[in-house]
């Protein structure tokens, strides 16, 4: 592509933002592909690309937890930069109707299946029952008004707005980590206090040090950093704990481009070149910068009150005790491989992969040297522990084969966008997926010499996410990065793990925290 499609101001932006024009070029070109999709081969199953974990082995990773555990191996990684205004998307819509809807009203349109009106009808209904009821109720006082009387008369704007903008609590334009979602006998937690909480169970080594690492965004940075001095002491203190607690930024220079129709540069309203977040994938570089040996990796809401934490610490110990044996047995191999290419470490390392990591060819030819050549290549790279749940109907990925550009047939997550739902059969092998996505991995990041991997050579460039948005009233496309736990990781070594329902509450919808997993237990 010529370079003259850039003005000398554009590359100065890209100058700025930290971005090369080939890479520009190589996303401008991603746009023309004709197709983006991955091409599913059929959905992995149990002993068909997940595997259980009990017994014997079960046994043998809690043991490989402890030693690692007590030694400072593990290190939590949590995306946090994302803000909660999805979560608040139904309340948002009426209030922004003008005039705003009265509760009565609401109800008429919710018993005529209006969505939006039926979650804001639930919503009030069940007000008292959500961790911020009572912090909602002082703002209200302070303001001079009684919450409880302006619920009840069903006038819904003055608690609405105080609820959501910053003319009150502003839990609408808050990052979700910093949303109160549980209540306690004398105190609520945030979900950022849940995953000091829940980490200081399996990250804490035997100093009762605990590292853990969120992502923020730059305008979120200073409330993070009040929230974490306001409560870390407190949870230090109950859970016997000392915390190393990191922030990083998804850097601009991850941002991509975004066209028109035509695939053209987008262009807003003063000229200047259009480039927007490019997804989790944008956080791989996050991810490589803390050097870190064994990684959890967690979504901020995916977490529950310390009553039923304790299938999610045992299941996080466990999928961390076998990340750290598949990481032992992979360094054995390619250390007797290193040292010479016997026909016995061969035929050992051929094996070894064929039965731990799916997808890997079942026979290679060659000289003995080739073989072994072949087989280092297969092994010398990240491995990934990924914990799956069954298919309940979330919305979100799930672990598939996929046939990639080359042929081969390997075992990848993949999200719904991924997939060309308008071809019959690609839709017919999403539809018989067993298995969801909960985003609950232990990465394995060292090699063999504990030198960290570098990460970005295990990426498929070409699996990406095109988006329709607009700006300004103007339609345009956007590109998402390679997913970090998809197109990311799409070359790492990989074994999926069945791990129980119970370990996955998300909070997508404030709705959600009503479930029984987000509420205190019931007295007797």
């Amino acid at each position: 592509m010529d370079q003259t499609l850039f003005s000398r101001d554009d590359l100065k932006q890209l100058s700025e933002l930290g971005i090369s024009v080939e890479e520009v070029q190589r996303q401008l070109e991603l746009f023309s592909r004709q197709d983006v999709f991955v091409d599913l081969h059929r959905p992995c199953t149990l002993g068909d690309g997940v595997i259980t974990v009990d017994g014997a082995l079960e046994r043998a990773c809690l043991e490989a937890y402890q030693r690692a555990a007590r030694s400072g191996r593990y290190l939590k990684f949590v995306p946090a930069s994302g803000a909660a205004t999805r979560m608040f998307k139904a309340l948002f819509a009426v209030l922004n109707e003008d005039p705003v809807p009265s509760l009565e009203q609401l109800r008429e349109r919710a018993a005529g299946g209006d969505e939006d009106a039926q979650g804001v009808v639930r919503f009030v209904d069940q007000a008292d029952r959500f961790a911020f009821y009572d912090a909602w109720k002082a703002c209200a006082e302070r303001q001079g008004w009684r919450l409880e009387e302006s619920l009840r008369a069903g006038d819904l704007e003055r608690p609405l707005r105080t609820l959501l903008t910053e003319e009150g609590m502003g839990l609408g334009r808050l990052p979700k980590a910093l949303i109160p979602f549980h209540r306690y006998g004398d105190h609520v937690r945030t979900a950022l206090e849940e995953h000091l909480a829940e980490a200081a169970e399996y990250v804490r080594d035997a100093d009762g040090v605990c590292r853990i690492h969120f992502t923020v965004s730059p305008e979120h940075e200073d409330l993070f950093r009040d929230h974490v001095e306001k409560v870390r002491f407190l949870h230090e203190r109950r859970l016997d704990t000392g915390y190393v607690i990191g922030l990083s930024h998804q850097s601009p220079s991850t941002n991509t481009i975004a066209v028109d129709d035509h695939n053209r540069p987008f262009r807003d309203s003063r000229g200047r070149l259009v480039f927007r977040p490019a997804g989790h994938g944008a956080l791989l570089q996050n991810l490589a910068s803390l050097n870190g040996d064994l990684v959890y990796i967690k979504n901020i809401d995916n977490v529950v009150p310390d009553h039923l934490k304790g299938e999610t610490i045992r299941w996080k110990r466990i999928l961390g005790g076998l990340a750290v044996l598949i990481q032992r047995r992979v360094h054995g191999h390619i250390k007797r491989l290193r040292a010479g290419a016997s026909r016995s470490a061969v035929e050992d390392a051929r094996r070894f992969v064929q039965e731990t990591f799916w997808g890997v060819p079942c026979s290679i030819g060659g000289s003995l040297s080739a073989q072994r050549d072949l087989l280092l290549d297969a092994l010398d790279r990240p491995v990934r522990v990924c914990g799956m749940v069954r298919n309940v109907g979330e919305p979100g990925g799930g672990p598939f084969w996929v046939r990639n550009g080359k042929g081969r047939i390997l075992v990848q997550i993949v999200e719904k966008a991924q997939v060309n739902m308008a071809d019959p059969k690609q839709r017919a092998i999403w539809s018989r997926s067993t298995h969801f996505n909960p985003v609950d991995l232990v990465c394995a990041l060292r090699d063999p010499d504990g030198k960290p991997y570098d990460l970005k050579r295990y990426v498929d460039p070409s699996a990406v996410i095109i988006t329709r948005k607009s700006l300004d009233g103007r339609p345009l496309k956007a590109l998402e990065r390679p997913g970090l736990w998809n197109g990311s990781m799409a070359f790492w070594n990989t074994l999926m793990v069945e791990v129980p329902t119970i370990t996955f509450n998300p909070v997508k919808t404030v709705l959600d925290l009503l479930r029984p997993e987000h509420q205190p237990p019931a007295r007797p």
